[in-house]
């Protein structure tokens, strides 16, 4: 069968880190193995707040990577702040109390000027090269994933230059309705130019695919159909033993960036409060904090008496995270704090979580997408936000069970979240034409009636007639004759 092609156009790529790289890192991987070569567009020299070496051996060495040189406004925002030099903080990040003017301003720059986000001038550029480059070579699929949005101008730049091209937008986050788009300051003119794009985007692009059944929904409301595809985790990243906690503490671990609106306050209350019941359990505590963390997080932690039990680390490599995952106890999955927001988030977190076969405390909406996989595939608990009492009755059922060495969590129904099989979705997405209509579908029946035609002739090859039945049934081509009456 001919090979496929593929273009893939997005802003994170190896060596960045974080959880905006894996998705389409992974996907690129395995879709050769479904017959689809893939060719990745991304920037030259981007900024990225962390780097992460280790994604680089998912990447075939036959895909080509195509990049050109983006202007990005951090040079701008580092002098405005009197940062010169330091890197960018993913997401709203605050490494201090409180933010200055400078830093209120360069948010309300951002929000509304630099519309979607500052890649925004990155657009033009790749339409021009990116237009002339499919042509070249006969490349008529593209996939633009975002945030940063911009990706998707981009696919609608090329959309419009070239119309018979199938567009398909991936939203790895809401963009309207992400939890941190109040934080962007917004005049009402831009905040209606954001919703004005997004809509946009959704009209032209000719599929659609969303991480979770609720952005799926809230997408149904602005009018488009959507496919979920959720975010996963590959098997071949995980030992079929996890690592055990070989010493004698209990570790309640969140691996990540943790902002101040996932900040748990009630978690933490609840910790010192055990503290103080509980001599043994005060002993035997950690709390391991992997990622960049917001100040309001250790600020609270400082404040509940827990600093002696807080274990700090920065960003790691994803090799060396998932080690921290299967040495933990106990893993948090903090919901953002907006209930609606919240409802629809899934991380690639959560799917990680669940591969290293130990229990998860989620602390969020109980009528999420997170407590519905929680509750498919029995993978841990799910609290509310200020529900206390339950919070520490899971805490102390979880101590318990690691005091008897009871510490496995055996998920179920997790195969269908692997990337391998996320992959396969994207496939029968990618093979369906603009019509809706499933080609795979369609040449693998044709492809098992000419199998089942030729097996037959095989057999009854000395057999003219039984022949000529077979071919009136299975619709074969046969020669006409002209009628000499």
């Amino acid at each position: 069968m001919k090979e496929r092609k593929v273009l893939i156009i997005t802003y994170y790529w190896s060596p960045s880190g974080g959880s905006g790289v894996q998705r389409w890192i992974k996907f690129v991987k395995y879709l050769p193995q479904f017959n689809w070569q893939p060719t990745v567009y991304i920037p030259e020299n981007p900024e990225y707040p962390s780097i992460d070496h280790s994604f680089e051996k998912d990447i075939p060495k036959n895909v080509k990577i195509i990049k050109k040189r983006i202007w990005e406004p951090y040079t701008i925002y580092q002098k405005l702040l009197g940062k010169k030099n330091q890197k960018i903080t993913a997401g709203f990040i605050s490494t201090q109390e409180g933010k200055s003017w400078k830093d209120k301003l360069a948010i309300a720059i951002r929000g509304n000027f630099l519309i979607p986000d500052p890649r925004e001038f990155w657009v033009k550029p790749s339409v021009r090269f990116l237009k002339k480059y499919l042509v070249e070579n006969k490349i008529d699929t593209i996939v633009t994933t975002g945030p940063p949005h911009s990706m998707h101008l981009i696919g609608m730049g090329l959309k419009k230059q070239l119309p018979n091209i199938r567009w398909i937008a991936d939203f790895r986050d809401p963009w309207t309705e992400v939890f941190n788009f109040s934080n962007l300051r917004l005049t009402y003119f831009a905040k209606k130019y954001h919703q004005y794009l997004e809509k946009k985007v959704l009209k032209k692009a000719d599929d659609v695919i969303v991480v979770s059944p609720e952005m799926q929904r809230d997408f149904k409301r602005l009018g488009r159909k959507a496919t979920v595809i959720t975010n996963g985790f590959d098997h071949e990243d995980y030992s079929k033993t996890p690592l055990i906690n070989e010493n004698n503490f209990f570790t309640i671990a969140h691996i990540g960036t943790l902002t101040e609106n996932q900040n748990p306050t009630q978690l933490w209350k609840v910790l010192r409060e055990i503290c103080q019941e509980n001599k043994t359990f005060r002993e035997m505590l950690r709390i391991r904090l992997v990622g960049k963390v917001d100040f309001s997080v250790l600020s609270e932690i400082k404040k509940q008496n827990l600093e002696s039990q807080l274990s700090l680390s920065n960003y790691l490599p994803h090799s060396k995270a998932i080690e921290e995952q299967q040495q933990a106890n106990l893993l948090l999955l903090l919901l953002v704090h907006n209930r609606k927001t919240a409802k629809g988030i899934l991380t690639g977190k959560l799917f990680e979580y669940l591969a290293v076969q130990r229990p998860i405390l989620a602390i969020g909406a109980t009528d999420s997408d997170v407590a519905d996989i929680l509750e498919e595939t029995k993978a841990g608990n799910i609290v509310d936000f200020e529900d206390a009492p339950t919070l520490k009755e899971k805490i102390l059922t979880s101590f318990n069970n690691f005091k008897v060495g009871n510490q496995r969590n055996f998920s179920s129904n997790i195969d269908k979240y692997t990337r391998q099989n996320l992959t396969q979705q994207l496939v029968k997405l990618l093979e369906k034409n603009k019509k809706g209509i499933d080609v795979s579908a369609i040449k693998d029946n044709i492809k098992l009636t000419e199998e089942k035609v030729a097996k037959i002739e095989n057999q009854i090859e000395d057999l003219p007639i039984f022949k000529d039945k077979l071919t009136r049934r299975y619709g074969t081509k046969r020669k006409k004759t002209k009628n000499r009456n």
